[in-house]
């Protein structure tokens, strides 16, 4: 016959499956605990992380990447080509002719955009979107150049980096503003830009253009100034302005004219620029953008109009 069993064990007996149902469900309180901490550790991680976003706008993408925000790119426009590592990125098009549906196939949360950008209905369409369109303005002024820049540092949630960026570049741009301030106006140089030759028109930068500010700032005389805006103008005009500098963009292709092409065009050759040879060239984005390297652009013209002796006296 089997041993009888004692009160101790049938206690005993009585108390294991409470143990074991407590043991389950201290298991299993702890399983929902780890995985409601790690779903909001992956939410703090999702809000953490910078939103994905694409830049039209040369000059704004530029900005970005000085203030260390670059990794955040997932697209960006045509003009974005500096530093060099943006060409990587997928490219949506000419900031002119942007597609609307080829920025939106990038699933971007944010759009960092210049005041250009067209077509409108396709500005519209984004806009429209959903997605957090932001509008950064563009002031043709050396003030405009460091707004923009705390603008674009604003919106990233990068204050201090765009603080230290913005003082650096005033510094440039008070550098370049006090040695075109030292130039007397009879000595100042007449200058024409001369964009595009399609057709063997001549297109410059009148008032309120990014090259007008440019070469007033660097303290010469812009040749264009009787128009506004990006016009072609007759050969006579530029005959009549006799522009002791030529000003044209170093970039190679697209609708640029060239210095050869400025050289071998009857008008120009005519113009004391050509005579004497002196035809500058500068980055695409430097002579039409507005940003970050706009200090660098006016100190690189100021010296090619009145020369490193005068530069380094002032």
């Amino acid at each position: 016959m089997p041993a009888a069993i004692t009160d101790r064990e049938q206690r005993q007996h009585a108390f294991r499956p409470a143990r074991a149902s407590h043991a389950a469900k201290a298991g299993g309180l702890g399983l929902a605990l780890l995985l409601a901490m790690g779903a909001a550790s992956a939410l703090q991680a999702e809000a953490a992380s910078p939103p994905r976003t694409v830049v039209i706008g040369g000059t704004i993408a530029e900005i970005v990447a000085a203030l260390g925000a670059q990794d955040q790119l997932v697209g960006r426009d045509s003009t974005s080509t500096h530093p060099e590592t943006l060409q990587r990125l997928p490219d949506v098009g000419p900031m002119v002719q942007i597609s609307a549906e080829g920025v939106l196939a990038l699933t971007p949360e944010l759009i960092l955009a210049d005041p250009g950008v067209k077509p409108p209905a396709a500005v519209e369409v984004l806009k429209a979107s959903g997605v957090d369109y932001r509008v950064i303005p563009r002031v043709l002024t050396a003030e405009g150049v460091t707004d923009r820049i705390l603008a674009t540092a604003e919106v990233l949630g990068r204050e201090e980096a765009g603080a230290e960026l913005a003082a650096k570049v005033r510094a440039d741009l008070d550098e370049a503003k006090a040695r075109a301030a030292a130039i007397p106006k009879s000595e100042r140089v007449p200058v024409l830009a001369v964009i595009s030759l399609a057709g063997g028109k001549i297109m410059t930068g009148g008032e309120g253009t990014t090259v007008d500010s440019l070469i007033t700032l660097a303290g010469g005389i812009n040749a264009g100034r009787g128009i506004s805006g990006y016009k072609v103008i007759t050969d006579e005009a530029v005959i009549a302005a006799a522009p002791r500098v030529i000003l044209v963009s170093g970039d190679t292709g697209g609708p640029y004219a060239s210095r050869e092409d400025s050289l071998a065009h009857p008008a120009l050759a005519q113009t004391p620029a050509a005579r004497d040879d002196r035809i500058a060239t500068m980055d695409g984005l430097l002579l039409l953008g507005f940003g970050l390297r706009t200090g660098e652009a006016i100190l690189q013209l100021h010296e090619t109009l009145y020369g490193p002796a005068a530069t380094k006296g002032q």
